[in-house]
């Protein structure tokens, strides 16, 4: 009995360690399946099936687990939240993939989206923002430029790409927003249901406005289905929630600066991207900036709340 139980021990040490790394490269291998997913697929079809797919997943494991639904006023809320941060987010992503713009560039523009949260935004929320953080801004903005300017000139992606890429990053960062203030807390099964759904909803309507759909089901198309919704919607995710319920955010944020670098790196070997030693140089600078506006705030949070509970 006691060896099973140090077995069973063993194994769940074992998996705790190995969560961030499962996230990290799940989360980063998202970029490389959707550059290789609008092969076989006009890129907001491809979003649209993914997020009907994902919204079936989610309210079948939803019913099975026999989880409450949000409250009628928070659903809109929670809805809202999944409009920007699914659906807009992803459709402009895709659009820019369609434009030419790597999995590691759309990564790396990505990555700026907490520092532009911390910096722009938490003052609208009335947390301070400290000059390190400004400076950490100020380099993720000249390191991501310095990649795109690169790359324009390497005549990789267009400008319609990059302005894509940017509207993606806003819609996600409006949406942690609009999620910190009004709806920071709901069921992970119910709640990202209501976010697939009204996400799903969105692009079929972007799809009848904006394209005609094309889907050429390869099994490489059917791999790369698989992937976003099960290996990126539902594990990635559960992954994140479980870390950040064992009150691990600051880990969650720090595997986040991690990302661009492991798309750039699962790109170069699957799909043959590379970055030229000035894109790399750029790649470096934006990660150090980012690092400073999220990892000095994440190993001061504990201290701010145990103020809190003081007072």
């Amino acid at each position: 009995g006691q060896m099973a139980d140090g077995m069973v021990r063993d194994q769940a040490d074992w998996f705790e360690r190995a969560t961030p790394f499962l996230f990290l490269l799940l989360w980063s291998g998202g970029y490389v399946a959707g550059r290789l997913g609008i092969v076989d697929s006009t890129p907001i079809t491809l979003v649209a099936i993914r997020f009907v797919l994902a919204a079936g997943l989610f309210v079948l494991i939803a019913w099975l687990m026999g989880a409450r639904w949000p409250r009628p006023a928070a659903m809109g809320w929670i809805a809202l939240v999944g409009l920007l941060n699914q659906g807009l987010y992803f459709t402009f992503a895709y659009l820019a993939f369609d434009e030419g713009i790597g999995a590691g560039t759309a990564a790396l523009i990505s990555a700026l989206q907490p520092v532009i949260t911390a910096c722009v935004a938490l003052p609208l929320l009335g947390e301070r923002v400290r000059v390190h953080q400004w400076l950490g801004l100020v380099l993720g903005f000249a390191g991501v430029t310095l990649v795109i300017w690169n790359k324009l000139e390497l005549g990789l992606g267009t400008a319609a790409g990059v302005a894509w890429a940017a509207a993606s990053v806003l819609s996600i960062t409006v949406g942690t927003l609009v999620q910190k203030r009004f709806c920071p807390v709901f069921d992970l099964w119910t709640g990202g249901a209501v976010q697939y759904l009204a996400a799903a909803a969105f692009t079929i309507a972007a799809v009848l406005v904006s394209e005609t759909p094309s889907v050429n089901p390869t099994f490489s198309f059917v791999l790369v289905m698989a992937y976003l919704v099960i290996g990126n919607s539902v594990i990635a995710v559960s992954l994140m929630n479980l870390m950040i319920r064992k009150g691990e955010a600051a880990r969650v944020t720090s595997l986040l600066y991690l990302v661009p670098g492991g798309a750039a790196a699962l790109a170069w070997l699957i799909l043959g991207e590379t970055f030229s030693p000035l894109a790399l140089a750029g790649l470096a600078v934006a990660a150090f900036g980012v690092w400073l506006v999220m990892g000095q705030r994440g190993r001061r949070a504990p201290a701010r709340r145990g103020q809190a509970t003081k007072s």
